[in-house]
């Protein structure tokens, strides 16, 4: 055999080894089957018997290449060579030291590589004394915990004195995956390789001691088992010489007639046979026979059969509707359409509603109505905040304390399977990585899957094409499409001022009234103090927050009743109202006190309904720039600078010198800087507000508008319209200017608002500016017009009912 330094620079052939890395002073056993592996173990025979034994990167690769193969090995000795029957040979080597590849040699027959010998002389150290009894007393350890590793193995380490030898020698025990042994054979310093090794030690002696632990509690686990069966067959043994009844087989038989009582489908049934089967063969106290009964239990308890008879008296559905809400007259009406066509035809699929609107207009408690109409059981789930699937679908069994999901939890607690299902706050609803709850109510609210609803609890089919869902949300562009795409909308916009009233007198007052011990005949409430609740004390379009404010004077009202005796009387107007609800929460929007030069009235939508808002221009020497405050959104901005470019387009028409945006500063304000504005609709009030400060005409007090505007000055329609119109009309305005294309809203508005207001349709900006400003009327002749205008006064159009 070669000496290192001899062997430094000559060529060897090499043996790739897959999954295997062999350290030095390692003795182990090898099978050699692949050709080229043969031909270089053959060479190697011829000479002085070293080899090369290198790991492949990829166990896989039949014939590894130069760059399937790490570059460093181990030179090894062939202690014994035997060859096999199928031409293989199975080998007895020795590593002797470790090499780094230098470059491949061409040859065809085998691999055959040049090396260098790499090594690092260290000086013996205090510190490669500590290092290695470290290292020994951690591979002590973990030869206690690790069986495979040979009981003589740390004998042999402990008697070993060199450090370079004590590092390959403990490396080659650890059971570890390829790359990270070869990490290890590829450090040269003897003391790093070391410091790695005691790491690696302390990382796998952690892990040997929670299997430890595991095994030794499943091994507990496994003796108390068979500790209960012995115990339970020597009572079943006593029992049977006892002549005692078998509890167990009394329950199988119990359970075996609810099955059969309940009535399941077909499907079902069967399932809950073969499960009894396996429960009846179960100990009855084990912890899989709780699960079986506790699934057996669920099937026989849902109404698979019962139903509750529909009221098909649309008379007395609509008195029952009319006596828990007013107004609502769109959702009351679909449902006296569905009970309609339920009469006629007898076998229909379940509706499937969604309610939307702001918080506090009666959306939950309209289901209710519903409900009772129908004479129908009536259950609720609220899917605000639910981001798991499994809360809709349920978790499967193989879950400890596993449940069906909140629909079958819900159909088993209205106890048939036809109840009005209200599913609240259906737009609250988020996914992360538990899933999609939006994504598992796609089947159960479509009508032509939901016959075949299977819950991952319970396995089998359910059918909830009689159940009569109806969802609530606050905002439609909240709800997913496909969900939105298997509902049918109907909105509820909110409550005019007239509304509330009628509500708070005919139910929020007796209620109340009733609630804190008070009498009608002793209390009451005046128009106007309810009228200055719902203005100065709220701002909702609900009536959440008006049934707060009246409980508060009722409370307070209760007090004086108790301090001042059961004869105290009292009538609440709009003078002493403040006396029992405080200060005024809320200014009330009031019109400009004169006609204003650059000052136009627009209207906006809330979600607590409809309100005016003053838009102020001015203008001031400058070179034409414009400025926007008032926090204005990107698209109210984009509508001021559509109005400007308009202006400049028609200045000559209008009277304005056609340079005049090179001459002045321009700003636009919008009032209450603080609350955040958008929209397009303020579009025609930002132009006439502009129009009116460059022409020094005044813009009329007792107009307000509403429309968007194009750069051609035509008017757009804009949303909202109802709630807008109620907002004029409450605080006096007299005429308000709307687009032509929303005529076909005007349908929704009281007539008796109506009636006090004038309202006027307009396409262009011409009639605008004619009805809004004061002396617009001088200017007509610079006016280019294709045809003459009269305003048009809405209240000469029919009203539809």
């Amino acid at each position: 055999m070669r000496s290192k330094e001899n062997q430094a620079g000559n060529s060897l052939p090499l043996l790739p080894l897959r999954d295997l890395v062999v350290f030095p002073h390692m003795v182990v056993p090898l099978l050699v089957g692949r050709q080229k592996s043969i031909r270089a173990l053959e060479e190697a025979d011829k000479k002085d018997k070293a080899i090369l034994l290198c790991a492949q990167r990829a166990v896989k690769v039949e014939e590894p290449n130069p760059d399937d193969i790490y570059n460093v090995g181990t030179v090894a000795q062939i202690i014994q060579s035997l060859k096999l029957p199928d031409g293989s040979y199975k080998l007895l080597v020795e590593g002797l030291y470790r090499v780094r590849i230098k470059r491949f040699l061409p040859n065809k027959e085998f691999l055959r590589v040049e090396v260098e010998y790499i090594s690092a002389d260290v000086e013996r150290t205090v510190e490669i004394e500590a290092l290695m009894r470290s290292l020994i007393n951690q591979f002590e350890e973990y030869a206690k915990l690790n069986p495979r590793v040979p009981t003589d193995a740390f004998a042999t380490i402990a008697n070993i004195d060199n450090p370079d030898q004590i590092a390959d020698t403990v490396a080659s025990y650890l059971t570890l995956r390829v790359s990270e042994r070869q990490s290890i054979l590829e450090i040269v310093n003897p003391i790093d390789r070391i410091k790695r090794l005691t790491e690696v030690l302390n990382s796998e002696i952690g892990i040997l001691q929670v299997e430890k632990k595991i095994a030794s509690s499943v091994r507990k686990q496994i003796e108390k088992a068979q500790k209960e069966y012995f115990l339970q067959e020597q009572l079943k043994a006593i029992e049977k010489e006892l002549g005692q009844k078998d509890e167990h087989k009394s329950e199988i038989d119990e359970l075996k007639d609810k099955i059969k009582q309940a009535k399941m489908a077909k499907e079902a049934q069967e399932v809950a046979l073969r499960e009894l089967e396996k429960l009846a063969r179960m100990y009855p106290s084990s912890p899989e026979a709780t699960v079986s009964r506790n699934y057996i239990d669920w099937l026989i308890a849902l109404p698979w059969s019962i139903k509750t008879e529909d009221k098909l008296d649309i008379k007395n559905a609509e008195r029952i509707l009319n006596e828990d809400h007013y107004g609502l007259g769109k959702p009351k009406e679909r449902i006296l359409e569905y009970l309609a066509v339920r009469k006629l035809v007898k076998s229909m699929k379940g509706q499937i509603l969604c309610f939307v609107g702001p918080p506090g207009v009666g959306k939950t408690s309209l289901a209710k109505s519903i409900a009772r109409a129908l004479g129908r059981h009536f259950v609720r789930v609220s899917l605000g905040g639910v981001r798991d699937e499994a809360e809709i679908r349920g978790h499967r069994r193989t879950y400890i304390g596993s449940l069906p999901g909140r629909i079958i939890q819900s159909i088993r607690k209205a106890k048939s399977k036809n109840p009005v299902f209200l599913m609240d706050e259906v737009d609250k609803m988020a996914m992360d990585f538990r899933g999609d709850p939006a994504a598992a109510l796609l089947e159960v609210l479509d009508p032509e899957q939901n016959s075949t609803f299977s819950d991952h609890y319970l396995e089998v089919e359910f059918d909830l094409s009689d159940v009569m869902f109806i969802t609530t949300a606050n905002f439609q562009d909240n709800i997913p499409l496909p969900l939105q795409d298997r509902m049918e909308i109907i909105k509820l916009p909110g409550y005019t001022e007239y509304e509330k009233l009628k509500i708070a007198c005919g139910f929020l007052i007796p209620k109340q009234i009733k609630a804190n011990g008070l009498k009608d005949e002793r209390i009451s409430f005046s128009d106007e103090a309810i009228l200055k609740i719902i203005r100065r004390y709220t701002r909702e379009a609900g009536v959440r927050n008006l049934e707060r404010e009246i409980a508060r004077a009722c409370r307070r009202i209760a007090k004086e009743v108790v301090e001042k005796g059961k004869d105290f009387k009292l009538r609440l107007t709009a003078a002493n109202i403040q006396r029992y609800l405080g200060p005024l929460q809320f200014n009330e929007p009031k019109i400009e006190e004169e006609n204003e030069i650059g000052v136009a009235t627009g209207l906006a939508w809330t979600e607590a309904g409809g309100d005016i808002i003053a838009i102020e221009s001015t203008l001031m020497k400058g070179k034409g720039k414009l400025t926007l405050t008032g926090k204005l959104g990107e698209v109210m901005q984009e509508s001021a600078q559509a109005a400007l470019s308009f202006i400049r387009s028609r200045a000559a028409e209008l009277g304005i010198n056609d340079d005049f945006y090179k001459k002045v500063d321009i700003h636009i304000h919008v009032p209450e800087g603080a609350i955040p504005k958008d929209g397009p609709s303020a579009g025609i009030a930002i132009a006439t507000a502009l129009i009116s400060s460059l022409t020094k005409s005044p813009v009329k007090k007792d107009v307000a508008m509403t429309g968007e505007i194009t750069l051609r000055g035509k008017v757009l329609p804009i949303g909202g319209l109802k709630s807008k119109i109620l907002a004029a009309h409450r605080v006096g305005i007299k005429t308000v200017i709307i687009p032509k294309e929303n005529e076909k809203d005007l349908t929704e508005i009281p007539k008796n608002i109506l009636r006090e207001i004038k309202i006027v349709m307009v396409e262009n900006m011409d009639k605008v500016l004619d009805i809004a400003l004061e002396k617009m009327s001088k200017m007509k002749s610079n006016l280019e017009r294709k045809k003459a205008y009269k305003p048009t006064s809405y209240s000469r159009i029919p009203i539809q009912s």
